[in-house]
């Protein structure tokens, strides 16, 4: 009876290594020296030390054919487990690409499936690390299967728990569809690559007219399709950018986000933003600068910063609590709202509404971009999202109107009327139909062709001036109770620190809906 005990130890232990293993040491080994850790490797770097707890370690497929392909490899090539990060409990899995290139078979996606569902049970967080090249062929239709179960999972969970996702190899087919599910998905610089189709079967990878990396590689993704939200330098980085997200968000949509103290004063005067904003309105600033300026510590956490720049998006704090920054930056097309800075705001304004973190907004808009590309490729229908999108949360929402508030734009950017909370200005803000300078040249222009050659220019002027008294003076929106009050830039903080405070309990009842039918 001893010596069956003992062999029983003995074959756990093995079978134990042999898990460890993956697709085998000298796998491994290759990918350690391609600049790639393994799948345990990463979970090493994201987790805390000694935290994990793996799940389904002797999981395997159930392939009967083809076996001269797919030999029995414990864990069907995913580790998954849960752990903690800084203290705070998450699940997570990596896909082990040393067996069959991390492909997703039947079990192998269940597997995944089943860590999914056990994180939205217990309310944690998710974190999922990508590096396989699709379905895998030899399971057939089984694949499908397994994998529709996993995407269903991770569709009931969007809104309830964060889920983050690093893309830290090749990442093929419905994989890629599944690693974009995610509320944030962070690329490796120099090995994170998305595709739906495998650049083997990409017409213009064949002929040579764009490689991998430009097809599907990281730096493609972060400026023209708006998928990757950050650029890792590598996967340490990686992970640490993953937990740096992580600490601005709760473990599910029922709770807070977390707390972090801070010796940053409320009453702390922002001088430098007195002087901030041009005399010339046409001429540009930085609006990272003002956020930076006027958030916790100056950290602001941006985004996407190079995907729709025209427009800024980001978590930062203020008096220790999150916020979800948005504002548009007048040094990028003047700060106008085109197709892809509506699609990109709107998106993050739902993730924060889902997550229960107050909305700060930072206010310089003359318009939605005018042009045949933006009317034919539907800024309508996407202008339309972020309107929806603000008029829908029901989080605490804050705007500052630091200079130009034009027609629909600053309708678009959290006003008065779509139920916003709290809403001041600068004195140089203007909030009006369109600018001084349009708006004469179509109301007058009878009267401006009128006047003498020499006196047009002089004309033009003086009903400029008296426009904008008349329409573009913040005092104009206040007297109407669109603006809650007109402040100097230097209490900037101050302000939106003690109406955040005064907000943080915000409860909004809406008659029941399944969902708003937002215009995708």
């Amino acid at each position: 009876m001893e010596g069956n005990v003992d062999q029983r130890l003995e074959n756990l232990r093995a079978n134990r290594e042999a898990a460890r293993l993956g697709g085998g040491l000298k796998r491994q080994e290759a990918i350690r020296s391609s600049g790639r850790g393994t799948a345990r490797d990463r979970i090493n770097l994201l987790l805390d030390e000694d935290s994990f707890l793996e799940l389904d370690t002797f999981v395997t497929h159930r392939t009967d054919d083809h076996n001269m392909f797919l030999h029995q490899t414990l864990g069907d090539g995913v580790v998954a487990g849960q752990g903690t990060i800084e203290g705070r409990r998450v699940y997570c899995f990596a896909q082990d690409f040393s067996v069959h290139g991390g492909s997703m078979g039947e079990m192998h996606a269940l597997k995944i499936a089943k860590v999914v569902e056990m994180a939205e049970r217990a309310k944690a967080p998710l974190i999922c690390m990508w590096d396989g090249g699709g379905q895998r062929a030899q399971d057939g239709v089984n694949a499908l299967a397994g994998t529709g179960e996993m995407l269903d999972r991770l569709v009931q969970c969007s809104g309830r728990i964060p889920m983050i996702s690093l893309v830290l190899g090749p990442v093929v087919g419905v994989s890629a569809l599944a690693a974009s599910l995610s509320d944030f998905t962070i690329l490796g610089e120099e090995h994170g690559q998305l595709f739906l189709s495998s650049p083997l079967e990409t017409p213009e990878v064949l002929s040579g007219e764009v490689d991998a990396a430009g097809l599907g590689g990281a730096t493609l993704h972060a400026s023209r399709s708006g998928i990757a939200s950050l650029i890792a330098e590598d996967e340490e980085d990686a992970c640490e950018l993953a937990a740096a997200i992580l600490s601005h968000l709760p473990d599910h949509n029922m709770a807070d986000p977390p707390h972090v103290p801070t010796s940053d004063p409320t009453n702390r005067l922002n001088e430098t933003l007195q002087d901030i904003v041009p005399d010339n309105p046409n001429k540009p600033y930085d609006m990272v600068s003002v956020v930076e300026e006027v958030v916790d510590d100056g950290l602001f956490m941006e985004l996407f910063p190079s995907y729709a720049d025209n427009i800024i998006i980001g978590f930062a704090r203020m008096n220790g609590n999150t916020v979800g920054v948005v504002g548009n930056q007048p040094k990028v097309l003047a700060g106008c709202l085109d197709i892809d800075a509506s699609i990109k705001a709107a998106r993050f304004i739902r993730t924060c509404d889902a997550f229960n973190i107050p909305l700060l907004t930072f206010e310089d808009v003359p318009g939605f971009l005018p042009g045949v590309v933006q009317e034919w490729g539907g800024i309508i229908r996407h202008g339309a999202k972020l309107l929806f999108a603000y008029a829908e949360a029901t989080v605490p929402k804050l705007t500052l109107v630091t200079r130009k508030a034009y027609g629909g734009a600053y309708l678009a950017m959290s006003c008065k009327h779509l139920q916003s909370d709290y809403n001041v200005a600068w004195p140089t803000a203007e909030l009006a139909v369109m600018g001084a300078e349009g708006a004469v040249n179509i109301i007058h222009r009878r009267e401006i062709n009128a006047a003498p050659d020499e006196e047009k220019e002089n004309v033009r002027l003086q009903l400029v001036d008296e426009y904008k008294a008349k329409f573009g003076d913040p005092y104009v929106a206040a007297r109407n109770g669109w603006l809650d009050d007109v402040i100097e830039p230097q209490e900037s903080r101050l302000r939106l620190c003690r109406a955040l405070n005064i907000l943080k309990n915000k409860r909004e009842w809406s008659p029941p809906k399944k969902h708003g039918n937002i215009p995708l």
